[in-house]
């Protein structure tokens, strides 16, 4: 799984989501993909559909998910975000 996400595409999501989405407690929403950082913004997160997505330090990632499916389909909307929010 390792070296198949762009980092920077990641990172661009997670600001789009914290631009743009609803304020929740933890973070924000928007089209159905939750975005937050642990305590320090060291780490990042995107979550959403029974999936979650942590981006860390050195743009080290680790992508959590119970089916194949479920992991195609939040990609796929992580994908949209990028591409229909540019600036």
């Amino acid at each position: 799984m390792k070296n198949e996400l762009n980092p920077t595409h990641l990172l661009r999501a997670f600001e789009i989501v914290t631009e743009f989405g609803e304020k929740i407690e933890d973070g924000h929403r928007l089209d159905g993909i939750d975005a937050f950082s642990d305590y320090d913004g060291y780490t990042i997160y995107l979550a959403g559909n029974g999936v979650q997505l942590r981006v860390g330090f050195h743009n080290t990632y680790d992508l959590d998910y119970e089916h194949e499916n479920l992991k195609e389909q939040f990609l796929k909307k992580v994908d949209a975000l990028v591409k229909n929010y540019k600036r």
